[in-house]
């Protein structure tokens, strides 16, 4: 079976860094990366980061500057590099791809998303 999963959250001091990394496993042949996405606590799930399989990046306003997403190919992971934290981004962050099974099939695939903390 394919899955995601999202790891590296936790708590952290405002100002603070964390690295978040998304691992693709299963029978799988290629994974088009989508990108990151959070739900904060009584809100709708925004877009952070994505990332194509050409390597366009885009970021929400919200995070530009601080955020960076980038991927690993042969280890099949995203990562997202969050610096200078602010209570704000507290959220379950998720982790979102197109993965190409090893049968050709394709399909789209969401985390469990991991819980990112930031105290003030």
């Amino acid at each position: 079976q394919v899955q995601l999963v999202e790891s590296g959250g936790g708590l952290v001091q405002a100002g603070g860094s964390l690295r978040l990394s998304c691992v693709a496993s299963g029978r799988i042949f290629r994974v088009n990366p989508r990108g990151w996405y959070r739900q904060a606590a009584g809100k709708q799930r925004e877009l952070v980061a994505t990332i194509s399989s050409g390597g366009s990046i885009t970021y929400a306003d919200s995070v530009k500057g601080r955020f960076t997403i980038s991927r690993d190919n042969a280890k099949n992971t995203v990562y997202l590099q969050m610096n200078s934290l602010k209570p704000e981004d507290t959220a379950v962050y998720y982790c979102n791809a197109e993965i190409w099974t090893l049968s050709g099939g394709t399909g789209d695939y969401w985390g469990r998303g991991t819980q990112v903390t930031v105290s003030s």
